[in-house]
């Protein structure tokens, strides 16, 4: 699908939650929903937004279906790299299912039952976020010893591989280095996992040049197959997984403005919400404006 006829479908109203379906749901995060269809799994995206670590009330119309398409617009970029955990034909998988809800199957995928690695995959070409703190008081960036004198938003003299442990549910994710990442699933497969994300990085930063964006950084999750290959599964460089910023507003020495959820962050700084649920109610102004962010990175990059 273009990115005009993705925009054309997006509802008027959020979907917050996916109910009535004649499969058992497996499994609920900030924004999917799990379902166990037998021989595979139903991922689907709702419109949720979550901030702060807290789901807020209000969801973005249409954003898990933005997600959703611009995802399987990546796969299949992605494909000279890895495979990925989607069925072949999806909309065969959604007809022999009885899936037939069209705002449901753009939202949703269809993939293989596989074994997720327990590290989340983050690769870092510029210096921002928790990079950009640890650097301040270390030098470093998980492991990873750095030129003195860099400012923050600078780019990296090489994109870095900087994966995290998959936290409980409620708990923040903590950084690791390379040591205790091979500690965690093998040191042959981390560095296929590694190897992989920074071919994955790369391909996004090249295509986000084009459309006139920079991929400051971005996370991928992987599994295995019965036979121990590796599969790039989740979603892959949507503006939830991923920081973009307009190469054209671009500066170093401050945290430039994002295609993702940064007016929804701004605005709950600035009512000085406590960062504690229950998270207070959003103004349409605001999820207007973050809708629009969501959309805007999708044109630019499916043209």
């Amino acid at each position: 699908m273009t990115s005009a006829e993705i925009a054309a479908c997006l509802p008027t109203r959020a979907v917050t939650s996916i109910d009535g379906l004649p499969f058992p749901k497996v499994a609920t995060g900030k924004v999917r929903e799990n379902f166990d269809l037998g021989d595979a799994f139903l991922i689907a995206a709702t419109d949720r937004l979550s901030a702060f670590d807290v789901i807020l009330p209000d969801g973005i119309p249409g954003k898990g279906i933005i997600l959703t398409q611009m995802s399987n617009w990546w796969f299949a970029q992605a494909g000279g790299i890895i495979a990925n955990h989607l069925l072949p034909d999806q909309a065969s998988e959604f007809s022999r299912r009885g899936i037939t809800d069209r705002d449901l199957q753009l939202r949703s995928m269809i993939v293989r039952k596989l074994k997720p690695l327990a590290i989340e995959c983050v690769v870092r070409g510029y210096l921002v976020g928790s990079g950009w703190s640890a650097y301040q008081k270390t030098g470093e960036v998980c492991g990873h010893r750095l030129p003195a004198g860099l400012r923050q938003a600078d780019k990296l003299p090489q994109p870095l591989f900087t994966p995290t442990t998959k936290a409980p549910k409620g708990e923040h994710d903590a950084p690791i280095n390379d040591t205790q990442g091979a500690a965690l699933v093998g040191a042959a497969l981390y560095e296929k996992v590694k190897a992989a994300s920074l071919a994955l990085y790369q391909m996004g930063h090249d295509r986000a040049a084009k459309a006139g964006m920079i991929l400051a950084d971005t996370k991928f999750e992987f599994g295995t197959d019965a036979a121990g290959n590796l599969v790039l599964i989740d979603e892959i460089l949507t503006p939830d997984s991923s920081r973009y910023w307009p190469a054209a507003e671009y500066r170093p020495d401050c945290s430039p403005p994002s295609y993702d959820k940064q007016f929804v962050r701004d605005h709950l700084l600035a009512i000085q919400w406590d960062q504690r649920p229950p998270a207070p109610a959003l103004p349409p102004a605001v999820i207007e404006g973050t809708r629009q962010k969501y959309l805007a990175a999708l044109k630019n990059l499916l043209g």
